[in-house]
């Protein structure tokens, strides 16, 4: 018998949220950009990442991930708000 590597994750530890968070992050980019090529250019300016992820972040695919996703915060108010609500702290404003 081989022996698998890897590390099993029980479903339960699996990111399960996966699918709103993705939705979240563009509804707050697209709410705040809309969805022109515009729109690419300036998450692409604002983060340094590829044209097709920041397609991909405003299409709502994938989400983007730790840095991407701080430096979204930093420049996109809608952003932040939508991790705030994502993490229930809806009670912490924003200034």
């Amino acid at each position: 018998m081989v022996h698998k590597g890897g590390t099993f994750v029980p479903a339960k530890a699996r990111n399960v949220l996966k699918p709103d968070y993705a939705l979240s992050i563009s509804e707050a980019l697209r709410s705040e950009l809309g969805t022109t090529h515009r729109a690419t250019k300036t998450v692409m300016h604002w983060t340094g990442a590829s044209d097709r992820s920041a397609k991909y972040w405003i299409s709502g695919t994938r989400g983007p991930d730790g840095k991407h996703l701080m430096l979204l915060a930093q420049n996109c108010d809608a952003v932040m708000i939508a991790i705030l609500n994502l993490t229930c702290r809806q009670d912490i404003t924003i200034s």
